[in-house]
């Protein structure tokens, strides 16, 4: 199979995009097709033609109906594009379909996204990522790529008469054999990278985590700037971080706190990538507050915030506590509509992270976030016992210590978890 992971777009290509809107979205059309044509751009195409469907029920054979088809096949051929856009999941059977019919290379919305993700995965963990979620989308679609094999064969049995056949099926056989052993190699290395992803989560368990979750391009990374001064990258394109950046967050009377900056999301994220970023969203999961940053500057702010949730969802950290943080506040859409959201969404914030505005208020709400947590416990245990002395400093927050006789007394904060964990050793006394 020819290797197109990780491809570097030399060159822009020219394409027809199919928009397909069912009733309940038209309303909304202006807005998908502005967030595709990004994503377009981010992928190195540009939109020549736009072909509006709306779509009722799918044609099981091609999407559209024969008459929208002949449509696109007009716009190929005046405007000379390469290559067919859907906005939507098509099936192997209407991608083999179309592109009979259309004599063109057509991309659904997967492998339009899953293009975008290879173009930007920069670590190891990113790429392999990347090419298992594109590995599964493939192995569905080997027959697309090789049965022209068939279509090529002539007189097949004695006498010349008769389709020769199978050396597509026999590649398809081939392919499908290693794509699975690919698969399967590929989830036994990211297996070995989120175990020991887990265990550097576990080992910030004494820190308090928070982790940056949000829409692509809501601004996530410039906030991590603004609070952090990490320097992580922060472009103005669809997907531009795929990997966690983790760095320290300087709070007033909170020194082991660590903020993440994570993967953006976007509407009908393919479930090939959910399943392939378990690891990298394992700062996610494992958060002990999540900023769920919303770009308050887009009229889809609250379809954004849906899609967000839904994959937090998927990813099991629905219920991490989390704060919304309303971004852009600078060129706010509508500062109603904000307002109606932070009466919706307790202890939610506004801010820009490019001004500065409201970040502050953001701080002192993690703290706030922090002492809902946390709270202050009062133990006792031997003063000599080193290894016990040393669990206690590396493990808790130490607000207060003194020595009565032999007995260590410490004022220390805990949460729930450590503290169990505290009141589990026979040799500490907890006075609550």
């Amino acid at each position: 199979m020819k290797d197109q992971l990780h491809a570097t777009f030399a060159a822009t290509i020219p394409v027809v995009l199919v928009l397909t809107n069912a009733p309940a979205e038209r309303e909304h059309e202006a807005e998908r097709l502005a967030e595709l044509t990004a994503l377009l751009d981010t992928a190195g195409r540009a939109v020549l033609a736009i072909i509006i469907q709306h779509v009722q029920k799918a044609h099981p054979g091609t999407y559209v109906g024969s008459g929208k088809v002949q449509e696109i096949v007009t716009a190929l051929e005046q405007h000379q594009a390469s290559e067919v856009v859907f906005d939507t999941q098509l099936t192997p059977r209407q991608q083999r379909n179309l592109e009979e019919e259309l004599e063109s290379q057509v991309l659904d919305y997967d492998e339009l996204i899953l293009e975008i993700f290879s173009r930007n995965a920069r670590t190891h963990q990113a790429r392999l990522a990347v090419d298992l979620a594109h590995l599964e989308y493939t192995k569905s679609r080997l027959r697309r790529m090789w049965t022209h094999l068939d279509r090529q064969g002539g007189g097949g049995g004695a006498g010349g008469s008769g389709a020769r056949t199978g050396e597509g099926e026999k590649q398809i056989e081939l392919d499908r054999r290693q794509v699975k052993r690919r698969i399967q190699d590929l989830k036994d290395r990211l297996a070995l990278i989120e175990s020991r992803t887990d265990r550097a989560v576990a080992a910030r368990r004494d820190c308090f985590t928070v982790a940056l979750v949000g829409y692509t391009n809501s601004g996530k990374s410039t906030l991590m700037n603004a609070l952090t001064g990490a320097g992580v990258l922060a472009e103005d394109r669809l997907f531009a971080t795929l990997d966690t950046r983790t760095s320290r967050l300087v709070l007033d009377g909170h020194e082991d706190v660590t903020l993440s900056d994570t993967v953006g999301f976007i509407r009908n994220l393919p479930h090939t990538l959910i399943a392939s970023f378990h690891a990298t969203l394992a700062e996610v999961r494992e958060a002990d507050l999540l900023l769920h940053v919303v770009d308050s500057s887009s009229p889809q702010m609250d379809q954004q915030i849906v899609t967000v949730e839904g994959v937090l969802d998927q990813i099991k950290a629905a219920e991490v506590p989390a704060i919304m943080v309303f971004n852009k506040s600078d060129r706010s859409y509508s500062r109603t509509l904000v307002a109606a959201f932070r009466k919706r969404y307790k202890h939610a914030v506004s801010v820009s992270a490019l001004t500065g505005e409201g970040l502050d208020r953001l701080r002192e709400a993690i703290v706030e976030a922090i002492g809902r947590k946390r709270r202050p416990v009062v133990i006792r245990y031997h003063a000599g016992d080193g290894a016990l002395d040393a669990f206690v400093r590396s493990h808790t927050r130490i607000i207060a210590e003194s020595y009565e006789d032999d007995q260590a007394v410490m004022t220390v904060e805990v949460d729930d978890q450590l503290l169990g964990e505290l009141k589990a050793k026979p040799a500490i006394t907890i006075v609550e």
